[in-house]
């Protein structure tokens, strides 16, 4: 079972709504007491982002629908040719469920006693990899059915992986560059304190993603950091020319720096050739192809840069697909120590 976030069913108000509303009470996401949650985003986050979300939505909707959906869909037929088992896919929001999905595998195999959950987040968060884990978990368990569950482990470090993503971006390291950004998802930085699971590492120092501890286990920004690291290392990317950034903030105490005030401020550093990758994501998105191809380039540009050019995610890259399709065939051998 892939598992992914979830796109509105389209670009019409109510089904953008419909969406965020879903999307935001998630106590992984919005992690304040219900009642306050729900005044929140129901009485003024929504009612004010919808319009503006489908607006945004609109600008990346293809014939087939959204690209987040298509390409999930995609990346399955794709791995459907190379594994020895069923399929499907479920989204944490909206469609496709986790029920649907059961249903789907159930209908390829009607024998099934175990399940391979793979969540398509390579780094940890509470409020993408930790809720699509837990919602599929009561999902299953509301079938009654006892399956034996193994689920992948964030691979922000495996070096198949690694290889993958290295190998996407050569093509656009051929052209001339003053910077490569690395723009990841953002955190409320509370977030991360919650999943320090010491109660005393995260953010108690300014070096601490440097600092060995057992937090880094369960802490984004580390992660984060060493995919750069990892992937820039493959590449032969001198240091100096490598960013890091954090995206799609809603507020406050957000981790920074912030991606939008960094491709501001980067023509002033003299930085006007810029290549933009968006890894904490391995399907384009909302959050890639409009935020970051269409208003980052907007951003950069208007400031006085020169070039902007955005690396996709893997999407179906083959050797991504054939990396997966490696995790899934030898869960019980080779890449053992991917599933928990």
């Amino acid at each position: 079972m892939i598992l992914n976030l979830g796109s509105p069913d389209s670009t019409a108000v109510p089904d953008v709504r419909r969406y965020l509303n879903q999307f935001l009470m998630d106590e992984r996401v919005i992690d304040y007491p219900y009642l306050f949650r729900l005044m929140l985003v129901r009485g003024i986050i929504t009612p004010f982002r919808a319009p503006k979300s489908a607006e945004a939505y609109k600008t990346i909707w293809t014939e087939k629908g959204s690209p987040l959906k298509v390409i999930t869909d995609d990346f399955k037929k794709a791995l459907s040719t190379k594994v020895q088992m069923p399929v499907a896919v479920a989204m944490r929001y909206a469609n496709p469920t986790t029920e649907a999905a059961l249903q789907e595998l159930e209908k390829q195999d009607k024998n099934i006693d175990e399940l391979l959950v793979a969540p398509m987040y390579p780094h940890f968060a509470m409020s993408s990899y930790e809720t699509a884990i837990e919602h599929a978990k009561a999902a299953i368990e509301a079938t009654g059915k006892k399956y034996k569950l193994s689920i992948l482990k964030p691979f922000y470090s495996e070096p198949a992986y690694i290889s993958a993503l290295a190998e996407s971006m050569k093509p656009y390291l051929k052209q001339p560059y003053d910077a490569v950004l690395f723009s990841y998802h953002g955190l409320p930085i509370r977030h991360l304190q919650k999943s320090d699971p010491t109660n005393t590492h995260c953010y108690a120092s300014g070096d601490c993603c440097e600092i060995k501890s057992a937090a880094w286990d369960l802490c984004y920004k580390h992660q984060v950091k060493e995919t750069t690291k990892l992937v820039t290392e493959k590449l032969g990317i001198e240091t100096d020319k490598v960013k890091i950034s954090f995206q799609s903030r809603l507020g406050s105490g957000w981790v920074q720096p912030f991606t939008d005030v960094v491709l501001q401020e980067l023509p002033k550093q003299g930085i006007k050739k810029l290549l933009v990758i968006c890894p904490a994501f391995v399907a384009d998105c909302l959050e890639t192809l409009e935020e970051i191809k269409v208003r980052g380039n907007e951003i950069f540009m208007g400031n006085g840069g020169e070039t902007f050019e955005y690396a996709p995610c893997l999407n179906t890259q083959p050797q991504w697909v054939n990396t997966f399709a490696d995790y899934c065939n030898n869960y019980n051998n080779t890449y053992q120590y991917m599933w928990q």
